[in-house]
């Protein structure tokens, strides 16, 4: 019956079926397709008692913005991407996180012929990143794991796209940065890992939404978690038909995001005090590094209510 509120609820909330087209949109934010796929190939765009418009974003950080302006309702964002957005006062609320748990989802890359072996041998080289972005938080901590501290390397700050280029022709050292990117540098370069976010980090994915939408639109939100979550538990029983829907919309080779889908497990995670504390943990962080100007209490970015709305974790996909 939990598995079901959501529709329940939006069926109460209705009254009858005409008045579906009463629903309000829900305008999701989407950072390169990814949850619109995942919802296409997953058969959960079917049926959906109100309209989902989808806006697209290259990353993160302006994907963030638009949720501080109030121009979509709800997004993706990973750990740091949600404490810069929440640190310039967003007013958003996680309702929604999923782990990902695989080979690589983050790491710092050194081409294959580099000396370097180890986040130690980073000191006084150059890193590229994102700032700002699950690479950066991987790279700070990466160094303190080590003993080092950013004052020990260059950062040199640029998109995903643009990134890999310094890192082939030598103006970087290393690049911290996230699947697919990890995957294809390591199977088409060879490029080794020098640390990985698999203990460093966290590796969820916060779904925030707008204090607005959860106002005025919960039904709808309710039943888009509900839908992400199965579409979620979808993709690890069909990695191969997630991966080949990915690869039509990226145009990166097939055979990157089979890797990635069949290497990677994603779960759906209860908010509670130990995910809340665990992203205070990740701005301390970047309070110590200047990073952001204020302090700042991440647990005004979490809305617990949610957790009821959600399919049990161990329901499986329709």
């Amino acid at each position: 019956m939990r598995f079901t509120l959501p529709l329940l609820l939006i069926a109460l909330a209705l009254g009858n079926t005409s008045q579906a087209a009463d629903l309000q949109p829900l305008r999701v934010a989407n950072q390169k397709s990814t949850i619109k796929v995942l919802l296409e190939v997953s058969g959960e765009l079917n049926d959906v008692p109100y309209q989902i418009q989808f806006s697209e974003f290259p990353a993160a950080a302006p994907l963030g913005e638009a949720l501080n302006a109030g121009a979509v309702d709800i997004g993706a964002l990973g750990d740091a991407p949600y404490v810069f957005a929440l640190g310039a006062g967003a007013p958003l609320k996680v309702v929604s996180i999923i782990h990902a748990e695989g080979r690589y989802t983050t790491a710092i890359l050194a081409p294959k012929d580099s000396p370097l072996n180890t986040a130690l041998d980073l000191k006084g080289k150059r890193i590229v990143t994102t700032r700002g972005s699950i690479g950066h938080l991987l790279a700070i901590k990466a160094l303190r794991s080590v003993g080092l501290s950013t004052h020990d390397v260059q950062f040199i700050y640029l998109l995903p796209s643009e990134s890999r280029l310094l890192l082939d022709n030598g103006t970087a050292d290393a690049w911290s940065t996230w699947d697919p990117y990890t995957t294809v540098v390591t199977s088409q370069s060879q490029a080794k890992v020098l640390a990985s976010g698999d203990t460093l980090l966290t590796n969820h994915l916060y779904l925030a939404a707008t204090r607005q939408a959860i106002a005025d639109k919960r039904p709808q939100l309710d039943d888009f978690v509900a839908r992400v979550d199965r579409a979620y538990r979808w993709t690890n029983a069909h990695p191969e038909a997630y991966a080949a829907a990915q690869a039509k919309v990226t145009g990166l080779p097939l055979a990157v995001h089979v890797a990635v889908a069949n290497a990677t497990h994603m779960q759906p995670v209860l908010i509670d005090d130990g995910v809340i504390s665990g992203l205070q943990a990740t701005a301390e962080i970047y309070r110590e590094e200047g990073l952001l100007t204020k302090p700042i209490d991440v647990s005004q970015g979490f809305d617990k209510s949610f957790n009821a709305q959600r399919a049990p974790l161990n329901q499986a996909s329709r």
